[in-house]
Formats: structure tokens, C-alpha cells, sequence
């Protein structure tokens, strides 16, 4: 494994004061249910005791995942955070399932509860230490890029409202004689069960590869686009490695007069400030425009405007007329709504074909990568 990071640290930390907060609250919360015979504070205890589960497996995780690349894996091991993630929702999805079963017991055969006012001062403690723990777990989660900390963080916060609501169910109890430990039981169950859905589905959709963030890649596009020399940035594609760990790609358009030598100093130029700003480091590709040639920029800019007409085509570039060749060819963005891409490829060329006849059209239909 390579040098523990500072990231990896705080993280390490930050999990440390969650594994000590829930086994304390865990360890009261037990004591208290056993002796009240309360099966919707015992499901709590429970509830805690995942979350210090919850918070040994993010430290795993993230030890792992700052395992060095090697010859199998040159992008790394830092995607094990996500499968970390996904391993803590089948902890609390396993937990709701179980305190489900027993709190379904418990409306069949009822057992009244004996509460006392140290339940009742023990509960209310725990309620506000989970708050402010899981305010700082998230808070840390968001600022470290861990979805595991984010996740442990928000689920601290839900657990409080759990508790809350045993606390009510325990005030109703003491208050008019009703038992409704069995129902609080299997309400708190269903929600754990919901959590460990929602916990379930970030880093899932992370490992299939979910859509960039939209302020992240628009911002680079304009870093690009901001870089002297560069006409335009286009089909920018980022894919994640893990938390704070991207490669990508995009292209860019540039005056076709530039030599290979200007190209090649202007791409390293890009690359170098990607890295230092975003961490990811980009292939770029080239589209090449005359910008010396009326007439080439007019028929440009007639293409444009006969393809950015038809319904679902959200850009268009990387525009190339080769007039000795009769050829045409374009890059069009397409909406993924569009379900016949191959009809609408068709019109797209009878289209251009009626204004340039005589000239062969070409077209690549780009997936919507990125905003």
C-alpha cells in the first residue's frame, strides 16, 4: 500500500469518532431496552452498532483504495470507496430487514414496555450526539469527496430522527398506556430499509458511470476555451477512477494554419492546466478551421444552421468540407430521447444534400457525455 495522505487521515479519523460515538450510544441504548423491554430502543442499539460497523468498513476502504497502480490495475484501486459505500448500505438494508421481522413479532405477540425517566433522558441524549455527529461526518464526507463519509454522516442525522420518533412512541406509552413499541418498531424498519436503498444507489451509479457534473465540465470547457489559441472545446468525456481521481478527453478546434509544433505546445498547455486546477488529466483531439477562408466559414455556418434544426440535435462541430472529395463531415450532439437515430441521421443528409449536391455527407453522432 502506498503513503498514507492526509485525505486518507482525516478520513481515518473522522471514522475513528464515529466507530467510539456508536458503540457508546449503542452500549446505553441496549442497557435501556433490555431493561424497558423495548424493542424499538433495542432496534436502535442495533441501528448503532451497524453504524460503528458502517464506519470499520469506510477505514477498509479507503486504506485499500490508496493501494498504488500496479501492472492489473493501472487506474488504481480507488473505486473500492464506492464498493465500501455500497457494502454499508447492505449493512443498514440487512438491519432494516431484521428489525422489521422483530418489530412484526412483536404487534403479534405484545409485550408491554416498563419505561422510566432515564430511558426517556438516555434516548433524548442520543438524539442530539447523533445530530452533531452526523453533522460533522457529512460535513467532513463533503469536504474529502468520500461518499462513504457522506453517506455514514446522513444516515447519523436520519438515525436521530429515528430515535425521535421513538421517543414519541415511548411519551404515548407513558402518558396514556398505549403500546405502540411494536408499530414504532416496524415504521423505524421501513425506513432503515428506504436508507439503505437511497445509500445503495450513489456509488452504484459512480461504478456504472454516471453523468459528469455539469458546473465541473462546463468550467473546463471554458478553461479551455479561455486558453489562447483555441477556437472551441467539445465532446469532453471524464471518467472516474475514484473520489479526487479522473483521466478524460475532449477536442478542441484550432486555426488550421497552426503547425503540428503550435498544436502540440497548445495541448500540453491544456493539459498542464487541467491537472493543476481539477486533478484530471485529458487526451485532447483535434478539429481543424479555416479561419482565413469566407466562403469556408459560410458553408460552416449554412451546415450549422440546416442540422441545429431538426428536434434532438443539441450541437453540432468539428465541421469539414473536403472539396476536392465532394465530402462533407460533421460531428452532431444528440438528445437521448431520440429513439430512431438512424432515421433521423437520413433526413439530416437529405437535408444537407439538397443544399450541397453533388457532395457526400458524413455524419458521427456523438453521445451527450457532458453539459
Amino acid at each position: 500500500m502506498g503513503k498514507i495522505t492526509s485525505r486518507e487521515k482525516q478520513i481515518t479519523q473522522t471514522s475513528v469518532i464515529g466507530i467510539v460515538a456508536n458503540i457508546f450510544l449503542a452500549s446505553f441504548k441496549a442497557f435501556v431496552g433490555l431493561m424497558a423491554n423495548s424493542i424499538a430502543i433495542l432496534l436502535d442499539a442495533v441501528n448503532n452498532l451497524s453504524d460503528a460497523l458502517s464506519s470499520v468498513i469506510t477505514i477498509i476502504g479507503i486504506r485499500l483504495a490508496h493501494r498504488k497502480p500496479d501492472k492489473n490495475h493501472p487506474f488504481g484501486y480507488g473505486r473500492i470507496e464506492y464498493f465500501s459505500a455500497i457494502l454499508i448500505a447492505g449493512l443498514v438494508f440487512a438491519a432494516g430487514a431484521t428489525s422489521l421481522i422483530e418489530s412484526v413479532k412483536k404487534i403479534i405477540n405484545p409485550v408491554e414496555p416498563d419505561y422510566s425517566f432515564v430511558a426517556v433522558v438516555i434516548i433524548s441524549v442520543a438524539i442530539v450526539t447523533k445530530i452533531v455527529l452526523g453533522r460533522y461526518v457529512k460535513r467532513k464526507g463533503e469536504q474529502l469527496s468520500s461518499d462513504a463519509l457522506v453517506a455514514s454522516g446522513a444516515d447519523a442525522i436520519f438515525d436521530a430522527a429515528i430515535s425521535a420518533s421513538t421517543l414519541v412512541g415511548i411519551a404515548v406509552t407513558m402518558l396514556f398506556g398505549i403500546v405502540v413499541d411494536g408499530y414504532i418498531g416496524a415504521i423505524i424498519s421501513i425506513f432503515i430499509l428506504k436508507s439503505g436503498i437511497e445509500l445503495f444507489m450513489q456509488p452504484m451509479s459512480q461504478i456504472l458511470g454516471v453523468r459528469s457534473d455539469s458546473e465541473t465540465t462546463q468550467n473546463i470547457k471554458a478553461d479551455i476555451r479561455g486558453t489562447e489559441g483555441v477556437i472551441g472545446a467539445y465532446d469532453l468525456v471524464l471518467h472516474n477512477y475514484g473520489p479526487n481521481s479522473a483521466i478524460g478527453s475532449v477536442h478542441i478546434e484550432v486555426d488550421a494554419n497552426l503547425t503540428a509544433h503550435d498544436i502540440h505546445v497548445l495541448s500540453k498547455q491544456i493539459q498542464r492546466t487541467i491537472v493543476m486546477k481539477y486533478g484530471v488529466f485529458l487526451t485532447i483531439g483535434v478539429y481543424a478551421v479555416d479561419c482565413h477562408d469566407d466562403t469556408y466559414g459560410k458553408v460552416q455556418n449554412d451546415i450549422r444552421s440546416i442540422v441545429m434544426q431538426f428536434d434532438g440535435i443539441l450541437q453540432v462541430h468539428g465541421i469539414l468540407v473536403e472539396t476536392e472529395a465532394r465530402l462533407i463531415s460533421f460531428d452532431a450532439v444528440v438528445d437521448f430521447k431520440i429513439a430512431d437515430k438512424a432515421a433521423l441521421r437520413q433526413q439530416i443528409i437529405d437535408a444537407v444534400t439538397t443544399q450541397y449536391n453533388g457532395y457526400t455527407v458524413e455524419i458521427n453522432f456523438d453521445i451527450d457525455y457532458s453539459d
